[in-house]
């Protein structure tokens, strides 16, 4: 009887390490996967929903996240109580923090304009002519039309808020490069 027991503890001490060893060997594997989500995968995987956001020379904001390419996101912010709606473009480069994802991360084939840029989502503006206000990632703004999309930096042409680009209206051509931007706003 005494070596029943014995065998039994045995073989129950040799199950315990085997399920321990299982354990740890997925903890490890799911700690390896983590490894590999993107921010973008995360924010693919939060289309159309709220978030608050951190943007370097900005500061917090509240939005809807509406689409997300390769580096950068579109955001709406609500105007509420019938003012409309506005248009965010952030260069994901200018994020310090987004809360409210979840833990759910996008496999990258649902989103069309993920392979985007943003210089494609800049010429998109540019070729609507909207009126812009660009933020900077030291705190300055400036309004203006969005003229020339180049390779590492845009042209915007400055007037006033509510005036339409017009050769006499105009107050110069700023050439800003894209690291220093922050924030597109559509006004």
């Amino acid at each position: 009887m005494r070596w029943d027991d014995l065998f039994e503890d045995l073989g129950a001490q040799l199950e315990l390490l085997e399920r321990q060893e299982r354990a740890a060997e997925v903890a490890e594997h799911t700690r390896s996967e983590r490894g590999t989500v993107r921010l973008a995968d995360r924010l693919a995987a939060a289309l159309d929903g709220p978030l608050r956001v951190r943007v370097r020379g900005y500061g917090w904001l509240e939005a809807v996240l509406r689409d997300v390419g390769t580096d950068w996101l579109l955001l709406e912010q609500g105007g509420g109580q019938g003012a409309p709606s506005r248009e965010l473009i952030v260069p994901a480069a200018a994020l310090t923090a987004v809360e409210g994802l979840t833990r759910r991360a996008d496999d990258g084939e649902s989103v069309g304009s993920r392979r985007f840029g943003l210089r494609h989502a800049l010429r998109a503006v540019s070729r609507d002519r909207a009126v812009v206000r660009v933020h900077d990632v030291d705190g300055d703004h400036v309004t203006g039309t969005l003229d020339r999309v180049l390779a590492d930096h845009c042209d915007l042409t400055r007037h006033a808020d509510d005036e339409p680009r017009r050769p006499g209206s105009t107050r110069g051509v700023l050439s800003l490069p894209y690291a220093a931007v922050a924030l597109v706003r559509r006004l």
